[in-house]
């Protein structure tokens, strides 16, 4: 946490104790006339909206920080998400045969579609499964999607 998150979360925590003291009246005597009780209860309101506008711009930029910091958590927790689902996903599969899967089979690797799968079995035979590439069925980037989950034989 920031020394400036931590200030700014003193400031208010002193505040609200502030306010809860002035609110249950263990700082004010019973022998006070209901006028001082409204000016003392005035005065405090006074103090503690000067002390909220001058913590505003800190409070809000202490926002901002969090809010940033929590869309980076939130990023890192998707990507190890998915790395936890690639990894298991990866475990315990047997690497598909370019040159004898299935149309179905080749649909179970990631971002393989039904007309992906058609034109990888018209490019057969394969030499390598880079081959892919080289003879045009498919990117170099839906190879690097698949190229650890196939393999020619």
């Amino acid at each position: 946490m920031s020394l400036r998150l931590r200030g700014v979360l003193g400031f208010a925590f002193v505040v609200m104790v502030a306010l809860g003291v002035a609110g249950c009246g263990l700082l004010q005597s019973d022998n006070r006339t209901e006028e001082q009780k409204r000016e003392s209860e005035q005065r405090t309101r006074d103090e503690v909206a000067k002390a909220t506008e001058r913590a505003k711009p800190e409070l809000q930029k202490a926002g901002r920080e969090l809010k940033e910091a929590a869309k980076t958590a939130a990023e890192q927790a998707h990507a190890a998400a998915q790395g936890v689902k690639e990894g298991w996903e990866r475990s315990g599969k047997r690497s598909v045969d370019l040159n004898s899967a299935s149309e179905s089979e080749l649909m179970q690797l990631p971002g393989i579609t039904r007309r992906d799968a058609r034109k990888i079995i018209a490019g057969r035979p394969y030499d390598s499964p880079h081959a892919l590439v080289e003879k045009g069925v498919t990117s170099e980037e839906r190879y690097s999607q698949i190229r650890e989950r196939i393999d020619v034989k």
